[in-house]
């Protein structure tokens, strides 16, 4: 069992707090993983752990892959998560998220949170009562109105593009057959994406009922939860929680591309070896899932959110994938690995430029 000071060396994070609030049953952590580009941001995620440890080991992995999404992506700002650690799935009320709001509040603005799993839209609402450090509230963003548009779908639409173009010679995704493991509000979206535009869905969750939904009105295929990795595809999404690729579920993969905005994939640092072995293409999980960040980030900028901007971003997503990917092959090395080096490269090129930076997100790439 690994202590707490070696999960804090080995994630190399900034600044970690504990707290809790044993009126309304809060428990939880933030964790600030890299804050030379600018302030942390990074969702909150509601969930039943089994130990205080893997709390703090998911928290400090995703605070982690937060600061390679922003760094990618081209946005000045550190990564960061917050966690709260909760009994069971019906622990979520008012009191516990204004509880956890105004912990983030104390912060004064290094970190700045949004939803994530067990944190929706109401969740929101009520922590923006507390703090003005929430992102990701439908009234926050002046989109077009009538149009479909989810910012986190598209981006891993984008993304899987790439990677067809890169793998069949081509990016439309109508020749293609799809399996999507996790059908929430990433998930869901992500499956509407591929309707549109023609390929061939096979969906599967936890929650039957949304599947179902989902079969009846788009028509998709479904599968076990526990064998969609297997399915016989072209693409397949991870859209769940974490920790599917792994040395049991990879030899059972039937397709060539992996393309999903899950965190952390990779169950262990041997796996992204071994998917490359495996001559499966891998998009690096922090850059699929970019799409949600890239928007809720143009919040801070200055003069206020751009859809068109946020479009254009969300466009160059392809073409990070399409490097990515190229430099992986020339290299005959691991997309996240690539990814994660390009990710750094650009921390560290943005901090001798501005080396006491700590403002909002860069309008450049």
């Amino acid at each position: 069992m690994a202590s707490t000071t070696d999960l804090l060396s080995e994630y190399d994070a900034s600044e970690v707090r504990f707290f809790r609030d044993e009126e309304v049953g809060l428990n939880g952590i933030i964790a600030l993983h890299d804050t030379r580009l600018g302030p942390a941001g990074g969702g909150t995620r509601r969930y039943a752990y089994a130990s205080e440890e893997d709390a703090l080991e998911d928290v400090l992995r995703l605070a982690e892959a937060m600061t390679y999404k922003y760094a990618l992506a081209g946005i000045d700002m550190g990564g960061a998560k917050g966690v709260i650690w909760v009994d069971n799935e019906k622990q979520r009320s008012e009191a516990l998220y204004r509880s956890y709001a105004r912990v983030v509040d104390s912060f004064d603005g290094r970190f700045t949170t949004g939803s994530d799993v067990g944190t929706d839209k109401e969740c929101l609402r009520w922590m923006s009562r507390e703090t003005e450090y929430v992102t990701g509230l439908p009234e926050q963003f002046p989109r077009p109105t009538g149009d479909f548009f989810h910012a986190g779908g598209l981006g891993v639409i984008n993304a899987m593009a790439g990677c067809c173009e890169l793998v069949f010679g081509s990016d439309d995704l109508s020749d293609r057959h799809v399996a999507v493991q996790g059908v929430g509000e990433m998930g869901e979206h992500v499956v509407r994406y591929l309707s549109r535009q023609g390929a061939q869905v096979t969906v599967a969750d936890i929650n039957r009922e949304r599947v179902d939904q989902l079969a009846d009105e788009l028509h998709v295929g479904t599968a076990d939860p526990e064998s969609i990795h297997a399915v016989d595809c072209d693409v397949f999404v991870p859209a769940a929680l974490g920790g599917v690729l792994n040395a049991e579920t990879i030899p059972q993969l039937e397709c060539e591309v992996v393309c999903g905005p899950a965190n952390n994939q990779f169950d262990s640092s041997q796996d992204a070896v071994r998917l490359a072995d495996a001559g499966v293409l891998h998009a690096p999980d922090f850059l699929a899932s970019s799409g949600t960040i890239i928007e809720h980030t143009d919040l801070l900028r200055q003069g206020g959110y751009s859809h068109q901007r946020v479009l254009e971003y969300l466009r160059r997503i392809k073409d990070q994938m399409r490097e990515v990917g190229k430099r992986a092959e020339r290299q005959g090395r691991p997309p996240q690995h690539v990814a994660t080096e390009l990710a750094r490269e650009r921390i560290e090129s943005i901090r001798s430029i501005r080396p006491s930076m700590r403002s909002a997100p860069s309008p450049e790439w």
